[in-house]
């Protein structure tokens, strides 16, 4: 009787023990992990749900290629018309959006080509190409650099790094671009949380914000396991409808750097 006791405990700490091991991947962009909110939101997740959220932070672009390798069960990135698709092409089962910030574009207090004078961001960058000034662009597949290239479209000129020498494209991640921007002496778009989170501001400060064109919206989707048969669809749900719920909109609100609230929840 006292060694059936010990073994049917034995097994009770393993299955415990297999739960507490229970986790989804969450392909994702980079500004959520980089500017410290998962940090806030994922733990008070996990000890609602009883289960982890293990993140895999990289550009929107390679988040997306990641899922459609089947590498995760849920995804987080910040380009709508690129989400659209993963959904359309039967990789994502849906697409909630459930926060919202800003672009905002960065440049030097001395503001070498006067961009201050309008607060609009195609002024501005229509300046910066007639000034020649520096700008330095991320030029990977980030939903920043993505974004950057839908504003130069809206001004009808699309910078060529090859021919116009005032435009570095320069293949890093925000952090890294953004600290080029500043030993530059240059302009640079980048998403607000990482900008209030960067360190290295030195004579940088926002230039352009605060317009309807520089909006920038988080989606959630679940992978579909249809595409992918080892996605954790179930658990992936759960994550989904705590994303969303009012206790959570709350601590997107409460998610503060230096005193300023990087994300705002999708009402």
């Amino acid at each position: 009787m006292r060694y059936c006791t010990i073994f049917f405990l034995v097994l009770f700490l393993i299955d415990n023990s297999l739960k507490s091991k229970e986790y989804i991947v969450l392909q994702s962009t980079t500004s959520t992990r980089d500017s410290g909110f998962y940090d806030h939101l994922l733990p008070e997740f996990t000890k609602k749900a009883g289960f982890e959220v293990r993140v895999v932070a990289v550009g929107t672009g390679q988040a997306i290629k990641n899922a459609r390798k089947c590498d995760g069960d849920v995804l987080i990135v910040h380009h709508k018309r690129s989400e659209e698709k993963f959904v359309n092409d039967g990789y994502g089962i849906y697409r909630k959006e459930f926060m919202f910030n800003d672009y905002v574009l960065i440049g030097p207090q001395g503001d070498p080509a006067k961009t201050k004078e309008n607060k609009s961001i195609e002024s501005a960058l229509e300046k910066i190409t007639k000034s020649r000034s520096f700008f330095i662009s991320r030029g990977d597949e980030s939903g920043t650099f993505k974004k950057e290239i839908e504003l130069w479209k809206i001004i009808g000129k699309v910078p060529n790094p090859k021919t116009d020498k005032w435009y570095l494209s320069v293949g890093q991640g925000m952090g890294g671009a953004l600290n080029i921007a500043v030993n530059k002496n240059a302009y640079i778009i980048s998403d607000r949380a990482t900008w209030e989170s960067f360190q290295n501001k030195k004579n940088h400060g926002i230039i352009v914000a605060n317009e309807p064109l520089l909006l920038n919206h988080y989606g959630v989707i679940p992978i579909n396991p249809k595409m992918c048969p080892n996605a954790k669809i179930e658990l992936a749900n759960i994550f989904v409808k705590w994303l969303v719920s009012k206790n959570t909109k709350k601590l997107i609100d409460d998610f503060k750097v230096n005193e300023k609230q990087l994300f705002f929840p999708t009402k």
